[in-house]
C-alpha cells in the first residue's frame, strides 16, 4: 500500500451522495443556518440584555446558545462550499481544526446540558438551599468548567492524533472527525483507541448518569407533589429532557458510525445523520426553550418589538 503519510490532503466522499440535488441541499442547509444563527442570536440577546433572566437557568441555556452557535458555525460555511465545489479535499490542518471545534462543541453540549439538569435537580429537590447551592459565584465556575474542560481534553486528544502518519486519505463523511482520521493510521493505534475510550468514560457516561439521576429525583418529587406543583416541574423539565434526548440520539448514532462498521446502512443515510448531529440541535434547541418558556418568550417579545421594531416604526 501506498504510503500517503507526507500527503497534505484527505478526501470527503460523503459530498458525491448530493449528486443532481447539491442545490437543493445547498439551499436547505443555507437557510437552516441563517435560522440557526438568527434564533440563538437572538435568545443569547434577550438573557444578556434582560436582567431578570439573569438567573442560573437562563445563564446555562445562554451558554448552550453561544455553544449551539459555535458548532454549527464549524461546519455549516464549509459544507455549504463544498456542495457547490467538484472539489472535495480538505487539508490535513483544516482537517485537525475541524476535529478540534466538532469534538469541544460536543463535549460542551454534555457538560452543559449536565449542568442544567443538576440546576433543575437542585431547584426542585431542594428549593429552600437553592440559591445557595447555585450561588453567582458557583455558576460563573460551573459555566467556566463546561468550556475549559473540552478544549483542554480535546487538545490531546488532536494533538496525539496530528502524530500519525496516514496511509490512507479517504473518509466517508462530509466532515472530519477524530476516530475517522486515526483509522487512516499505518501504524497501532491502540494508544489513541484507549485514549478515545478514557475521554468516553471520563467525560460522557459519567454526565449521562448525571442527567439520569437528577430526572430520577425530580420524578420522586414530582410523584409526592400537589398537581400544580408538578406541572410546574414538569413545565421547567420537559424543554431540557427534549433537548438532552435530541442531543443524546444523533451523538449516539455518531459514535456508533465512527467506531463500528455500519456498511448494511445506506451512505446518503448514515451522512445525512452525521450532520443531523451538528445541525439539527443548534436550530432546534432555542424553538424548543422559547416555545416552552414563558417568561423567556414574553422577554423575547419586549425585546424585538420595543427596541427593534417599534424605532423602526
Amino acid at each position: 500500500m501506498e504510503n500517503t503519510s507526507h500527503t497534505t490532503s484527505l478526501l470527503l466522499t460523503g459530498y458525491k451522495e448530493t449528486g443532481d440535488l447539491q442545490y437543493l441541499y445547498f439551499i436547505i442547509i443555507l437557510l437552516m443556518y441563517m435560522l440557526t444563527v438568527a434564533a440563538n442570536t437572538v435568545i443569547i440577546c434577550v438573557i444578556c440584555v434582560e436582567s431578570s433572566l439573569h438567573e442560573p437557568m437562563y445563564m446555562f441555556l445562554c451558554s448552550l446558545q453561544v455553544n449551539g452557535l459555535y458548532g454549527s458555525t464549524a461546519l455549516c460555511p464549509a459544507l455549504l462550499v463544498n456542495i457547490l465545489s467538484d472539489i472535495h479535499d480538505i487539508s490535513h490542518t483544516a482537517c485537525l481544526m475541524q476535529i478540534y471545534c466538532l469534538h469541544t462543541y460536543g463535549i460542551c453540549e454534555y457538560l452543559t446540558l449536565a449542568v442544567m439538569g443538576y440546576d433543575r435537580y437542585v431547584s426542585i429537590c431542594h428549593p429552600f438551599h437553592y440559591s445557595t447551592i447555585m450561588s453567582p459565584s458557583r455558576v460563573y465556575k460551573l459555566i467556566a468548567m463546561t468550556w475549559l474542560l473540552p478544549f483542554a481534553a480535546t487538545t490531546v486528544t488532536v494533538i496525539s492524533t496530528s502524530q500519525l502518519p496516514l496511509c490512507k486519505k479517504i473518509i466517508e463523511k462530509v466532515y472530519c472527525d477524530n476516530y475517522s482520521v486515526v483509522k487512516l493510521a499505518c501504524v497501532d493505534i491502540t494508544v489513541n483507541n484507549i485514549l478515545a475510550s478514557f475521554f468516553n468514560v471520563v467525560f460522557i457516561i459519567p454526565l449521562l448518569l448525571l442527567i439520569l439521576y437528577s430526572y430520577v429525583q425530580i420524578l420522586r418529587i414530582c410523584l409526592k407533589s400537589s398537581a400544580a406543583s408538578r406541572s410546574k416541574a414538569l413545565n421547567t423539565c420537559v424543554p431540557h429532557l427534549v433537548t438532552v434526548i435530541n442531543f443524546f440520539v444523533a451523538s449516539l448514532f455518531e459514535l456508533f458510525q465512527s467506531r463500528f462498521h455500519m456498511e448494511h446502512v445506506p451512505l446518503v443515510i448514515r451522512v445525512l445523520l452525521s450532520v443531523y448531529f451538528l445541525i439539527l440541535p443548534p436550530l432546534l434547541n432555542p424553538i424548543i426553550y422559547g416555545l416552552r418558556s414563558k417568561k423567556l418568550r414574553e422577554k423575547t417579545k419586549k425585546l424585538l418589538y420595543h427596541k427593534l421594531i417599534w424605532p423602526i416604526l
